[in-house]
């Protein structure tokens, strides 16, 4: 149980790392980015790569958000700026879209074979040996925390950060006051590449990398964000370690072929939760 626990606690650090890039894009472009996996997976594999020519896959944690973010970057300028201002549903099937591209693309230059970019760093023991914890786990969730603060610090002393959020409050005053709102925009899905590039750098190193396994982080994403609501950093910390260890003891409790099943059914029962109070709230207002 304490097993469980313990890797819950820093698999969910690593959930909520990218629930913050979605809530991120949400609150600011009011888009649901259903590349959000994709994009995990891709840094992972920018990481991966660097273990490939023999350089230690940790570089990968510089490497990778600094690729995603220029692919970020692409992306907002080829297609997401297209559907900044219209319709929510729109801006889903164009991500929909760029998700199912980002896959075949990986499929094509990195083949469909599970792969793992072996980091190497030891096993430490507590309990008598009776818990075991991988040493990339611990600096995953070491790099998760230090990660979520740089965040912090870049939304609240920065002038891109505090553009970022004007933007968020009311992109249309922001205009009128002279903010550039489109390359806000730009900045921010970026940022939000950048920061699923780090958590795929340690995805590459601590599970496994595939480029058909991108959704189930999407949905992650999706569930916590939906919990916690948006730009609230942390009540993101929170659900995500909430469903981390959730995820872990389902794993636990039910074995791991169910897994993925607990996490769909989870979310299943969040959005019927979230209409049912959405529901109420509307018959106290009436």
């Amino acid at each position: 149980m304490i097993q469980a626990l313990i890797d819950g606690i820093i698999l969910g650090s690593i959930f909520a790392l990218i629930a913050y890039g979605m809530a991120l894009v949400w609150g600011v472009m009011n888009i649901i980015n259903i590349t959000q996996g994709e994009l995990v997976i891709l840094g992972g594999y920018v990481a991966f790569g660097l273990y490939k020519i023999g350089i230690h896959p940790l570089y990968g944690l510089i490497a990778s958000p600094a690729v995603l973010f220029v692919v970020g970057w692409c992306l907002y300028y080829i297609v997401v700026n297209r559907v900044v201002e219209k319709d929510l549903f729109i801006s889903i099937l164009a991500t929909f879209g760029l998700s199912i591209m980002i896959q075949q693309l990986m499929n094509i230059f990195f083949g469909a074979d599970v792969q793992v970019a072996e980091a190497s760093l030891g096993t430490s023991f507590l309990f008598d040996y009776n818990v075991t914890i991988p040493n990339i786990k611990i600096v995953a969730f070491v790099v998760s925390i230090i990660s979520a603060g740089i965040i912090v610090l870049f939304m609240k002393l920065s002038k891109m950060g505090q553009a970022i959020r004007a933007t968020a409050q009311n992109a249309r005053a922001a205009k009128i006051l002279g903010i550039n709102t489109n390359h806000v925009y730009a900045i921010t899905f970026g940022l939000n590449a950048a920061i699923c590039g780090v958590a795929g750098a340690i995805v590459s190193m601590t599970f496994t990398l595939h480029p058909y396994i991108g959704l189930p982080y999407t949905i992650r994403s999706f569930m916590i964000v939906i919990v916690a609501g948006l730009g609230n950093l942390p009540a993101v910390i929170v659900s995500g370690v909430g469903l981390g260890v959730a995820e872990q003891y389902a794993d636990f409790l039910f074995g791991t072929i169910f897994r993925l099943a607990f996490v769909f059914s989870l979310l299943v029962v969040i959005l019927i939760w979230r209409s049912f109070r959405l529901s109420k709230k509307r018959e106290y207002l009436k």
